[in-house]
């Protein structure tokens, strides 16, 4: 029998316990029949203040994922959802395709990821070679947010770190900051701008966004619930999320 009501899928969704927008975000795009189970990574609250300090919490993070991984299993969810994103850009593709692995070989279902379905969320748009990128993070992880792209054949004209100073203060960052931000960015010699990092809040702000850049604006975590929907043969198009879930 299935579920009385994740009766199409049960999603279980890893974040970080810090993380504040990714839970409401996935809920906001949620179709009937589709449920989403959340288990919190353990994350302190770590102060980000250098390069150095932001990768070694983010590699806190990556090493607690498992423990959530199974903690969610125990729902017996369909399918999994990864609501962080800085860990699925780690070493480029390559990293990305071999922490699937390590999350799929211990839950034995599949997993979307935020670098690989922003990747093919460009591909959905068409017509993609350059972009600009904005996170939250610090200028080493942007760095690796840069490999991934050209990985897949993206070339990331330009980026923008913003630098947050704690986990929770990503959530902090203001929709002005972001209408701000992505001016700064934009320009006739990129195709498309991607923001990664699931703490900052950008589902309805990109949506809005393209409308007034004229180009695809992808928002990470509407990109990886869109991919976990797409991959279960969910085709529910939804407005006010932008293109994505509009139209692909």
């Amino acid at each position: 029998m299935s579920d009385v009501l994740g009766w199409r899928r049960k999603f279980g969704v890893l974040g970080p316990s810090t993380n504040t927008v990714v839970q409401p975000d996935f809920d906001m795009m949620r179709p009937i029949g589709v449920t989403a189970h959340y288990s919190r990574i353990y994350t302190p609250n770590a102060s980000a203040i250098s390069n150095e300090t932001f990768r070694a919490g983010a590699e806190v993070i990556a090493g607690n994922t498992l423990d959530a991984v199974r903690s969610v299993m125990t729902c017996k969810p369909d399918y999994l959802v990864m609501g962080m994103s800085a860990v699925t850009f780690f070493d480029g593709a390559v990293g990305a395709d071999r922490f699937i692995k390590s999350v799929e070989d211990e839950s034995g279902v599949k997993i979307s990821v935020g670098s690989h379905a922003c990747a093919a969320a460009l591909k959905a748009y068409g017509g993609v070679k350059r972009l600009a990128v904005v996170s939250p993070y610090w200028p080493s992880m942007n760095t690796e947010v840069a490999r991934y792209f050209g990985d897949m054949g993206y070339e990331v004209v330009r980026d923008r770190a913003l630098q947050c100073l704690s986990w929770t203060a990503i959530a902090e960052v203001t929709p002005a900051t972001m209408r701000e931000v992505l001016h700064d960015l934009d320009g006739d010699d990129i195709d498309a701008i991607v923001q990664v990092g699931t703490n900052l809040s950008m589902v309805r702000f990109a949506a809005a966004a393209e409308m007034w850049l004229g180009k695809p604006v992808i928002a990470i975590n509407t990109a990886t619930w869109w991919h976990a929907l797409r991959a279960n043969g969910i085709t529910d198009q939804m407005e006010g999320f932008g293109r994505l879930l509009a139209e692909f």
